[in-house]
């Protein structure tokens, strides 16, 4: 857990992945120090601090999910990204906005689960071990370690004679090829009733607790049947109850919940027919931007320490369409900036997980080493900044039509090709994007 982070050293983190938008990080990086600030305050005050929400807005695809996603991911937060426009997709009923807190309470015990499986990982790979040397010991191996010409050993100290035989086997992977009949647990199918996924309830887990646990019979190599009973020793030595308090008590304090597309359910007064249920939508979100308590399968999760961040293009609505009490639940604004040419150049090359390292190691699979000169990466995002301006601006995500266009060719033909180098240059890149660009119809539809 890394929730002591300075806000300087969260914002060094969101650099590594996130080119610009200083406010926008600045202002992520006070929330979450905000939250480690909250644990340090006396018991009677940190249940009046609740989180400062912020609302995003600007273009797509500037980095308003990404700042997001990888705070969440900074602190191994609970997170989860929702639409605010899929809660009028069935008429003026739309999906139950409860549904996002128990999604998120859905995530938060997946993070624990597995931070207790990491703890109890050795532990679980002896017993499994000592499992499977039994079971490979019924099917008759190691036998030639335990019936030793030495008549004055007991049956115990022959079968550990061959256990020990069986082991440094397994060690040396010699018996990964060999197989054996085992017995594993039958997970119940999920059936969900009508209503009842709205309340997160599975009637396969209902019945599955009331009933016996069923086993069959499969047949797979030792080094399958290793996972697999790895798995089941785990899950024996996690108690689940606890997973669950702790899981729900993480989401509570920790929980961030993305709203993007807040824009789309903005009411402007200049329109009617759809706002009513543009309108039902922000009086639904509010209970729980404001603080409620949610029905969940693993019990009930509070939402008012929970961090909400809010998004949106904006371009026809304001946020002071929204309604007042859902603005004031929303006191920090940021305004994300367009990107620029230079913003394209950083983008392709700067973050941990550029486009450019990831093709580079994509094409590298292949036996085929491209590399990127500066005049090719610079004519790569001058022709990305064209295109946003021509025809509808996307942002960053421009660069991902324009690399597979630009390495189409290479990508369809690296498996054939005699394995070697290739530079992609400011004349490759325009030899391949030269009759797209040019005609300014065609790009709407290609780029």
């Amino acid at each position: 857990m890394r929730s002591e982070l300075t806000p300087s050293q969260i914002v060094m983190e969101l650099d590594k992945y996130i080119i610009g938008q200083a406010n926008a990080k600045k202002s992520v990086a006070i929330a979450l120090r905000n939250r480690y600030r909250r644990k340090n305050v006396s018991d009677e005050l940190r249940e009046d601090i609740i989180p400062k929400n912020i609302i995003m807005i600007g273009p797509t695809g500037v980095g308003k999910t990404e700042i997001a996603r990888r705070l969440a991911k900074l602190v191994n937060a609970p997170f989860v990204k929702v639409e605010a426009t899929k809660f009028t997709e069935v008429g003026y009923v739309g999906r139950d906005v409860d549904s996002i807190i128990r999604e998120l309470v859905e995530n938060s015990i997946s993070i624990v689960r597995e931070e207790r499986l990491s703890i109890v990982r050795k532990q679980a790979e002896k017993q499994a071990e000592a499992r499977l040397v039994n079971a490979l010991m019924m099917k008759g191996y190691g036998k030639e370690a335990g019936e030793d010409e030495d008549e004055t050993l007991t049956q115990n100290e022959k079968n550990a004679r061959r256990r020990k035989y069986i082991r440094r086997l397994l060690a040396s992977g010699e018996l990964d090829r060999e197989t054996l009949e085992i017995e594993v647990e039958e997970t119940p199918n999920a059936v969900m009733l009508g209503g009842m996924d709205e309340m997160g309830m599975n009637l396969g887990e209902v019945l599955g607790s009331m009933m016996p646990t069923k086993t069959k019979k499969r047949k797979v190599t030792t080094k399958e049947a290793m996972r697999i009973f790895i798995q089941e020793e785990s899950q024996k030595l996690i108690d689940m109850e606890e997973v669950s308090a702790e899981a729900i008590d993480k989401a509570e304090q920790m929980g961030i919940v993305f709203l993007d597309e807040i824009d789309k359910i903005a009411v402007s007064d200049s329109k009617s027919g759809i706002d009513v249920s543009r309108g039902g939508v922000q009086r639904d979100i509010l209970p729980l931007v404001e603080g409620a308590t949610v029905n969940t399968k693993h019990g009930p999760c509070k939402t008012d320490h929970i961090l909400f961040i809010a998004a949106g293009a904006f371009h026809v609505a304001k946020p002071s369409d929204l309604m007042p009490e859902l603005q004031g639940r929303f006191p920090i604004r940021v305004e994300l900036e367009s990107l620029t040419r230079d913003d394209y150049r950083l983008i392709l090359q700067e973050p941990e997980n550029s486009l450019l390292k990831q093709y580079t190691e994509l094409l590298k699979a292949d036996g085929v080493y491209v590399s990127f000169t500066p005049d090719g990466i610079d004519a790569m995002a001058a022709i990305a900044d064209e295109a946003n301006h021509q025809a509808e601006n996307i942002g960053a995500r421009r660069l991902h039509t324009i690399m597979e266009k630009v390495l189409e060719d290479l990508l369809f033909s690296a498996p054939d090709l005699a394995r070697g180098e290739v530079v992609v240059d400011a004349e490759y890149v325009n030899r391949r994007m030269e009759g797209i660009v040019k005609n300014e119809d065609l790009s709407k539809y290609i780029l």
